[in-house]
């Protein structure tokens, strides 16, 4: 399989992720084709994973390396004092983010379905669930995995060595050859940074 450019760039800065480099240009390749066909990306972790998620979503949401100007057909609708103002964009909600409706949840009902009901009521066929999950194993990581899959979403996952049960669960599944927590961790943010950097080359050049 032909890597992106980007993707070459990560292995030769971490060698350690040589083995992930089909899986992540397979990532790349299932949320181009998403955001091609107008999907958007949905995307769920817990503490430094929900984090990870915010911090993907900045890169989606506005320029990262580009500064992605408007295109003129969106410029001639604002009108070039607002356009001027505003960059092109990849659509991508952290759904932890959602307060009100992740605390009503957790009042309510039971903690872990939380995400399933968000990916229930925000995903259309055609979207991308991306899960982060160091162990691979977070039960609301995997029922909004599942849910991801019977309303026609596609899934990635993010994890660690072994993908644990999420390796089943995700379409594909980009698992870095660590075990410990904070290891893991360090090895999702140039994973994340290079799929965003291929998206950004993808659609904004």
């Amino acid at each position: 399989m032909p890597l992106h450019p980007q993707i070459k760039f990560l292995i030769s800065r971490y060698p350690v992720l040589e083995a992930c480099g089909n899986d992540i240009q397979r990532a790349v390749d299932v949320l181009a084709e998403s955001y091609r066909n107008g999907g958007k990306l949905l995307i769920c972790g817990n503490g430094g994973s929900a984090a990870d998620a915010d911090h993907i979503s900045g890169e989606l949401l506005k320029g990262f390396c580009s500064k992605r100007p408007l295109k003129p057909d969106a410029r001639e609708r604002l009108g070039e004092e607002l356009a001027s103002q505003l960059q092109d964009a990849l659509p991508a909600i952290p759904l932890h983010s959602l307060g009100a409706i992740n605390t009503a949840w957790l009042n309510d009902c039971d903690p872990y379905y939380g995400y399933a009901q968000l990916v229930w009521g925000l995903g259309n066929k055609g979207d991308v669930l991306l899960g982060l999950s160091t162990s691979g194993n977070s039960k609301n990581v995997g029922y909004a995995m599942q849910v991801a899959r019977a309303k026609g979403l596609a899934t990635i996952g993010l994890s660690g060595a072994t993908g644990g049960k999420l390796k089943s669960l995700a379409d594909v599944c980009i698992c870095v050859p660590d075990t410990a927590t904070f290891k893991i961790q360090e090895l999702h943010l140039p994973v994340y940074h290079t799929i965003c950097l291929a998206l950004e080359d993808i659609f904004f050049g």
